[in-house]
């Protein structure tokens, strides 16, 4: 769970990035009354902790769903 609030969360940085790039535009800054105050910098900070988060994405092993169902088929063939 903590796996996709923080990718979710890192998705959102990234399109505030993109509207900041394409258009000049911060919306986190926008809602919250600037760059400076309280609000935005705690979205930007739980953002960045959402993407230092989905870094161990990047190195952890998963296994899908379907590989998992095929290997209990096996062991139960194998017994």
């Amino acid at each position: 769970m903590l796996d996709k609030i923080s990718l979710v969360l890192t998705i959102i940085g990234g399109l505030n990035w993109g509207l900041l790039g394409l258009f000049r535009f911060d919306l986190v800054a926008w809602i919250f009354g600037g760059q400076a105050s309280i609000g935005s910098r705690i979205v930007y900070t739980i953002i960045a902790l959402a993407a230092i988060w989905c870094i161990s994405l990047l190195f952890s092993e998963r296994v899908s769903a379907s590989s998992s169902d095929n290997n209990d088929v096996r062991n139960d063939n194998a017994a």
